[in-house]
């Protein structure tokens, strides 16, 4: 047990319900009642309430995360042998949606203070087969995507935004999902706004854009039963869609209560005195590097990812104390097994391969107490200097 004897799980989704309870059985009672289980009118009124929040014309609501990534890809007519520019330090679904189509991502290290993609490094990844670029939003904060978006328009390209981990975060005043051609959502049981499933959306300005993805979510039938084209089975369910509508209304309080969370732990690691300024001084002693904010940005932790040296020891040890963490992402996806075929290398990508080795997420939820975040930085405090 942790030394103040508190046990902090890395997310309490219980704690959550507990207070919207009697909100989401009601919701879900209606749609049980309205016997209206696929798509429908609750799916609808998130559509529209998912694209306003996020600043866009257009919500398509989906299956999952996964499924708005690879339907995007189709929505642009993705093929075998076309290139996406991507990051290789992401959730894997990011890369394995492109895969998936038979086309090749092509990766771009990240930056190091924001674990974004670096659009410095884009230009030179581009070829005659590109056809979009895929950035993501990596831990609730937006990439750089003005210069993203000029090197998308100086090459023809098209821009998807894997907003997975960050709906409501913002750059520059703008929405995430809203600056690219296409955006993506997961709703994940564990992400900001979750469901109790999975589910997915997606997000676009351009009216034939987001009427592809809508002719794709369901087997490419207009109307029912003649099909235009190959889709697939995309559809978001009417109770996703109902709980999610719920949790939508508290958003923007949990996500500033994460905010404050993020404010408590800087204040607490600044008192451990274990607080570096850079990647290079964690080589040089044991110490934590805090996440930093983009300037202009709006960042709504659905991670809290800090860096430490000898991080998978500090993670176990943090477990025998009854506190949660985790490692997004162990292996960067240029290294993973299934890619084996793009016959990348250790070194390859230098920034993402440190990352994948120093990187922890702590307990972030709305409903951590500042005893419980005391308890995560004096448990670290005391592995890194016994």
């Amino acid at each position: 047990m942790s030394q103040s004897n508190t046990p902090v799980p890395l997310l309490d989704l219980k704690a959550q319900y507990a207070t919207i309870r009697q909100e989401i059985r009601e919701a879900i009672d209606n749609v049980i009642e309205s016997q209206y289980f696929i798509l429908g009118p609750e799916v609808a009124a998130l559509e529209e309430e998912i694209a306003a929040y996020s600043q866009c014309k257009f919500g398509i609501g989906v299956s999952s995360g996964t499924d708005a990534l690879l339907i995007s890809l189709m929505a642009i007519d993705l093929k075998p042998g076309d290139e996406v520019v991507t990051t290789p330090y992401t959730f894997f679904a990011t890369a394995g949606s492109i895969a998936r189509l038979g086309a090749k991502p092509v990766f771009v290290d990240i930056d190091p203070v924001t674990y974004n993609i670096d659009p410095s490094g884009i230009e030179a990844a581009i070829t005659e087969r590109t056809r979009a670029i895929l950035p993501v939003h990596l831990y609730g904060q937006m990439a750089d995507v003005d210069p993203i978006m000029e090197i998308a328009r100086r090459h023809n390209l098209l821009v998807i935004e894997d907003a997975a981990q960050a709906i409501g975060s913002e750059y520059k005043g703008r929405r995430a999902g809203s600056v690219g051609h296409l955006g993506t959502f997961s709703f994940f049981p564990s992400k900001n706004l979750g469901a109790f499933g999975d589910g997915g959306m997606v997000t676009a300005n351009d009216p034939a854009l987001a009427d592809r993805v809508k002719l794709l979510r369901n087997h490419g039938y207009r109307p029912k039963y003649y099909n235009k084209v190959v889709g697939g089975n995309f559809r978001l369910d009417a109770i996703q869609a109902a709980v999610l509508r719920v949790k939508l209304k508290h958003l923007d309080q949990w996500s500033q209560a994460r905010r404050q969370n993020a404010e408590t732990y800087r204040r607490l690691f600044d008192e451990s005195g274990l607080v570096v300024d850079s990647v290079e001084e964690l080589d040089r002693k044991p110490a934590v590097l805090l996440p930093r904010e983009a300037p202009e940005s709006r960042h709504i932790y659905n991670q809290f990812v800090i860096r430490i040296p000898n991080r998978d020891a500090v993670k176990t040890a943090l477990k025998e104390d009854g506190i949660g963490s985790e490692i997004y992402y162990p292996v960067p996806l240029h290294l993973q097994e299934c890619f084996a075929e793009l016959a990348h290398h250790a070194g390859d990508f230098p920034a993402s391969e440190k990352a994948a080795a120093q990187t922890l997420a702590l307990p972030i939820y709305p409903e951590l107490t500042e005893h419980m975040q005391r308890a995560v930085v004096t448990a670290i405090t005391h592995h890194l200097h016994p």
